[in-house]
């Protein structure tokens, strides 16, 4: 099982991009699922979660501008991300929570990459 994001790149202040993120192989389950991001020298921040039956969260930074969602049937997860700002400028990684055989006694954890966000002013 991995986590594939794909979807960062260089935008202008105030437009958009849309991260998507892709869990490969066929686990018995995928349960949370979240966005975190990070900037060189800082803790990686937890920005959007979403749960298996689609109840999402958000950080008050990116609450109104951003919204997570999931495709439970296709193991994907996107982020859209609007009126981005140059603050949003950071690496973007996934995280899921994964059981990925029957005969495991837990789930595990599993990071995504990692894909760059760079926001001009």
């Amino acid at each position: 099982v991995q986590l594939q994001a794909s979807g960062g790149g260089l935008v202008q202040a105030g437009g958009s991009l849309r991260l998507s993120c892709v869990v490969s192989g066929s686990p018995v389950s995928v349960n949370g699922m979240a966005w975190y991001r990070q900037v060189p020298g800082k803790q990686r921040e937890l920005i959007a979660g979403i749960t298996r039956y689609q109840i999402a969260n958000y950080a008050e930074s990116v609450k109104g501008r951003f919204t997570v969602s999931r495709d439970n049937p296709k193991n994907t997860m996107s982020l859209q991300m609007n009126n981005l700002e140059p603050e949003d400028t950071a690496v973007y990684y996934c995280w899921a929570n994964i059981w990925v055989k029957p005969e495991d006694a837990h789930s595990e954890d599993y990071w995504g990459q990692g894909t760059q966000v760079t926001v001009s002013s």
